[in-house]
């Protein structure tokens, strides 16, 4: 009886501490990493997959905790003890994040990193008889944790990773906020009278094509490469520049401030700025607004992510009118701002709201700012209106979450609903193929489609030609050249056939950047997303990557211009100028 009383205590004491069941998470944090970059890796994926990227860490984050508490083997009062602890130091974090942090920055980065920093410690500590191991795995869960205090985010990249820099870092609009160099350039007077004619007057060249034409470029950038002519700080902004002779029109956040700026071309110095008391600032595209400025008669027109639509007099910035589209489509700003670049068309100028009333595209007198018309066209795009020459006459374009519709010009009368539906969002632009065609990008899994446009009397339809998922672009606009289509499928540049849809390749890992294409000479001008500028063959054969260099520091989603051999870039930190070599 004596003699088995030792073995029934070493018995009760083996049952009460044993070694951890760490199989799970050896499971788990692969998956947590194969969650965060694998869709970015697929080729044809649904078209939620971003949200796998976004928030798959985040779920297999809640089943490791599932693990501590009913198959770890930790003892009862351990797993109180790790729950306990793991909110506490979660908690604590969480009171000491920078603002920019307390948005999807906590269940994208900060309960990830820290619930796998939790998992590692219990891994190597799991043959520690006693409350050791969960201490240790307390400690390194609350370093991940109170790693996210250390940050402040600018929003996320393009695969939905964190856009993060340390909190004690200035902002770009912080610098510029402490700059005091905004006298105009001595170089960059306009006439007295009149603004030179636009050279590039608004959102991706005028008819939204990012085409240039009539311009040679070198492809050898080895011997001769192209020559910075200047860089300077910006505030934040997805914008891209509007020019006319030696000035870039712009706009970007300044603080509390939304701000329309003119910069001389040459030189890159201020000239003079607009600014508004807003500021717009989502946790994935980060603050400063989203459209490009439109010049037309003198007059430079905007719209700012709030939802302040200005006419400003292009020589000197001053304000002509300005108007709230919330109060006129009755409507709080959509997720990531608004988003449409102005379209002038003659006596009006003509913007995009959504919403749910009938006031979704809505146009202005140019001189008065006096309510033109209004027509219903979905409920969300972060498109812009684009005119276009379709069906023997012009219309104006509007892509959205319900499909197409062509409007007229003079009344804002619905000419074609073409129903295609997303549940995701648009902000990708339609492309004029011919007079009877257009193609429809969607992103988000869904595709390209080539549609077929006809009149009949005053009747208009529409037919799909084909419908191609190996183009799948996000908010990348793409180029049409020699019956060829060059853009972006999700992360990676691809050309597809014009008249089949069919991939003719896909190579080249360039992000959720943007394409220009300079015509006469067959070549493409991509901004990465990281930055880069890299030129590339316009050839259906295969992809020929003929450079590339480090262009802008900074993530850069902005569209490229491109006059004469001047390039200007930007992105939500830096704007740039580069004299690209010529053919001689």
């Amino acid at each position: 009886m004596n003699s088995s009383t030792p073995v029934r205590s070493m018995s009760n004491s083996a049952d009460k501490w044993r070694p951890l069941r760490v199989w799970p998470v050896a499971i788990l944090l692969p998956g947590m990493v194969l969650a965060r970059y694998t869709p970015s890796l697929i080729d044809d994926g649904p078209a939620m997959m971003w949200a796998v990227s976004a928030f798959g860490p985040m779920l297999l984050s809640i089943l490791l905790l599932l693990w501590w508490l009913i198959a770890s083997r930790a003892r009862g009062y351990e797993r109180v003890l790790g729950v306990v602890g793991l909110s506490l130091a979660f908690a604590a974090s969480l009171a000491g994040l920078h603002p920019t942090m307390r948005g999807p920055a906590v269940p994208v980065y900060m309960i990830p990193v820290g619930m796998a920093l939790f998992g590692i410690g219990a891994i190597v500590c799991c043959r520690m008889l006693s409350t050791t191991r969960t201490y240790c795995a307390l400690i390194l869960a609350a370093i991940g944790f109170a790693s996210a205090t250390l940050l402040r985010c600018d929003g996320a990249w393009g695969n939905f990773a964190m856009g993060l820099d340390w909190r004690w870092r200035a902002t770009s609009d912080e610098m510029l906020a402490q700059r005091q160099d905004t006298q105009p350039a001595a170089d960059s007077s306009l006439p007295a009278d009149s603004l030179p004619d636009p050279a590039w007057a608004s959102f991706r060249g005028g008819v939204a094509a990012s085409r240039v034409p009539g311009l040679r470029l070198d492809k050898d950038w080895k011997s001769r490469a192209p020559q910075l002519k200047w860089k300077t700080i910006v505030g934040p902004g997805w914008s891209s520049f509007a020019v006319a002779g030696d000035w870039l029109f712009t706009q970007e956040q300044r603080l509390n401030m939304e701000a329309v700026v003119a910069y001389s071309a040459k030189t890159g110095q201020e000239i003079w700025r607009q600014q508004i008391e807003s500021r717009f600032d989502d946790p994935l595209g980060g603050p400063g607004p989203r459209a490009t400025p439109t010049l037309a008669a003198g007059k430079i027109f905007t719209m700012g992510a709030q939802g302040w639509v200005s006419c400003l007099e292009a020589r000197s910035g001053e304000i002509v009118w300005q108007k709230d589209v919330r109060e006129i489509a009755e409507r709080t700003p959509p997720m990531w701002g608004f988003s449409a670049s102005p379209l002038v068309v003659g006596p009006i100028v003509v913007v995009y709201a959504g919403g749910k009333s009938d006031r979704a595209v809505i146009a202005f007198d140019v001189e008065t700012g006096e309510l033109a018309w209004t027509a219903p066209s979905g409920d969300d795009s972060y498109s812009s209106p684009q005119l276009c020459r379709i069906a023997g006459e012009d219309s104006i374009a509007m892509l959205s979450n319900k499909g197409l519709a062509l409007l007229d010009p003079t009344n804002g009368k619905t000419r074609l609903d073409y129903p295609w539906a997303t549940i995701g969002y648009r902000s990708l632009q339609p492309q004029v193929v011919d007079e009877n065609s257009m193609l429809l990008p969607t992103g988000m899994g869904y595709g390209t489609r080539l549609v077929k446009i006809q009149r009949v009397a005053e009747e208009y339809s529409a037919t799909e030609v084909w419908t191609s998922r190996r183009l799948k672009p996000d908010f990348n606009d793409m180029v049409v050249y020699q019956d060829h289509i060059y853009g972006f499928d999700a992360s990676i540049f691809t050309c597809i056939s014009l008249k089949s849809g069919e991939q003719k390749w896909k190579g080249g890992r360039y992000g959720k950047g943007q394409v220009l294409l300079v015509e006469e000479s067959g070549l493409l001008l991509i901004l990465s997303e990281s930055g880069e500028l890299v030129l590339v063959e316009a050839d259906p054969s295969g992809h020929t990557e003929l450079a590339k260099f480090q262009a802008l520091e900074g993530r850069t989603w902005n569209h490229p211009v491109l006059i004469g051999d001047q390039l200007f870039i930007r992105n939500s930190q830096q704007a740039a100028c580069y004299q690209l070599p010529l053919m001689d």
